[in-house]
């Protein structure tokens, strides 16, 4: 029991560490995609389209993340690697929307970001996210 109960530790906290690698990689790349730094932005500045974007980038994260760990079974290393594969995608994926939503429509969906006001934009890229995350997951299952 105990044995079964280190085991599990372990993949918690390895799990865990990818975790918080692909939360702090889809940070960046919310940062790189907004004007201005986005712990400004957020922290200081309050800009509610920052921090909607980051935040379904987040949750996106954490969806692919859970299914791909629930569906690893009992193969430890292969639920690894099969998380953070499934991970980056992810994350490239929602990356790749945004610049798509950026390419189709007028404006800079970057610059939006950064306004102080809401921007329903903010909205359609968020939502997207959370969209390509339940679709890798529901491909994960």
């Amino acid at each position: 029991m105990l044995q079964e109960m280190l085991a599990g530790l372990l993949a918690a906290v390895a799990y865990g560490v990818i975790g918080v690698a692909m939360m702090a990689l889809g940070y960046v790349l919310v940062d790189l995609a907004t004007p201005g730094k986005l712990r400004d932005l957020i922290w200081v500045q309050r800009n509610p389209n920052a921090a909607l974007l980051l935040v379904s980038g987040l949750i996106g994260v954490g969806i692919i993340l859970t299914t791909a760990i629930v569906g690893s079974a009992d193969d430890l290393i292969a639920g690894l690697i099969g998380t953070l594969a499934f991970g980056l995608l992810g994350l490239i994926l929602m990356s790749l929307s945004f610049l798509l939503i950026d390419a189709v429509t007028p404006g800079r969906l970057g610059d939006e970001l950064s306004s102080p006001n809401m921007h329903p934009a903010t909205w359609v890229s968020a939502t997207s996210h959370v969209v390509i995350a339940v679709l890798i997951a529901a491909a994960i299952w």
